[in-house]
């Protein structure tokens, strides 16, 4: 039994890879290294957990800190997609502005509902002028 899960796993794992690299295939240039860049970058764990720590008095192990990491480098990476959108929109170029960051979060609570807590930790909010 041991022996079908395995041969499952490495079937599963050599598809991804093909489908990974049929994706890569067809990316444009801007976009791959778009992609290889989000691929590369990584928040600091210990950052996170120090993060996490003075936001909820609590102490938080490495693996956590890890998910969570994870879900914010997502979350980021929306934000981000979503600024590109609203630059494009307004038919601008360059680097994103803080404007397009606020109308992107702005989006992304319309689309999804309140982020994080029902009310915001000791009165922060972000991209808030």
């Amino acid at each position: 039994m041991a022996d079908d899960d395995y041969s499952a796993q490495l079937s599963w794992q050599s598809q991804s890879k093909d489908n990974l690299k049929v994706l890569m295939d067809n990316l444009s240039p801007a976009q791959y290294d778009r992609f290889e860049a989000y691929r590369r970058y990584a928040l600091s764990k210990q950052a996170v957990r120090k993060v996490i720590q003075q936001s909820t008095g609590q102490q938080v192990s490495l693996p956590v800190a890890q998910i969570i990491a994870g879900f914010s480098k997502v979350f980021v990476g929306e934000i981000v997609e979503k600024a590109r959108k609203v630059q494009e929109r307004r038919g601008e170029t360059g680097p994103l502005s803080t404007d397009h960051l606020r109308e992107a979060y702005r989006m992304y609570q319309n689309e999804t509902g309140r982020v994080g807590a029902a009310r915001p930790l000791r009165g922060k909010r972000l991209f808030v002028r």
